[in-house]
C-alpha cells in the first residue's frame, strides 16, 4: 500500500459517499484511476464494507454496554450463536480470565438484563460480567498510517 491508497482510505473514512472526482481531486489522480485503486483495496480486503455511522441513541439504542463472557468450554464454534442476538453489536474471542468480549446496544437497562439472560442459552456460557458505558469520550476509525 502506498501514500495514494493511504490518503485515499482517509479520505473515506472521513466520508465513504465523496465521489470519486473528488477523491481523485484530493490525492492527485482522475476520476477513473480513484476508481479503480478503490476497487483494487476493496479486491484486496483492504475496504472491508461501505457503512454509515449512525447514532445509536437516535435509533434508541442509547445503552452502551460491555460484556465480558466466562465460559466453561471454547466458545470458537459459538459464532452463530452470539450474532443470532441482534443487540450484539461486536463479539471478540479474548484473552484472560473471560473467554469473549461483546459490545451491546439495548434502548434501556432492562433490555440489558434480557440480552444477559440470553447469553446464558448459549452452551459454555458460564458467567458475565457487564460494564454500563456513562459517556463515550470518542470513537474513531483505524488510523491509516504510514509502513
Amino acid at each position: 500500500m502506498n501514500e495514494i491508497d493511504r490518503k485515499l482510505i482517509a479520505a473515506l473514512q472521513r466520508d465513504a459517499t465523496t465521489a470519486y472526482a473528488a477523491l481523485g481531486k484530493e490525492v492527485g489522480l482522475s476520476a477513473g484511476a480513484t476508481h479503480e485503486r478503490v476497487r483494487k483495496l476493496r479486491e484486496r480486503g483492504v475496504i472491508r464494507r461501505t457503512t454509515v455511522d449512525v447514532d445509536p441513541a437516535a435509533l434508541g439504542r442509547g445503552v452502551l454496554a460491555f460484556v465480558m463472557v466466562e465460559s466453561s468450554a471454547w466458545m470458537g464454534e459459538s459464532r452463530d450463536a452470539f450474532a443470532a442476538i441482534p443487540e450484539l453489536v461486536e463479539a471478540h474471542v479474548i484473552a484472560g480470565s473471560a473467554s469473549l468480549l461483546v459490545k451491546v446496544r439495548t434502548a434501556t437497562t432492562e433490555q440489558l438484563q434480557d440480552v444477559l439472560r440470553r447469553l446464558y442459552t448459549i452452551d459454555g456460557v458460564s458467567g458475565t460480567q457487564a460494564t454500563v458505558v456513562l459517556e463515550t469520550f470518542f470513537e474513531r476509525p483505524v488510523a491509516v498510517a504510514a509502513d
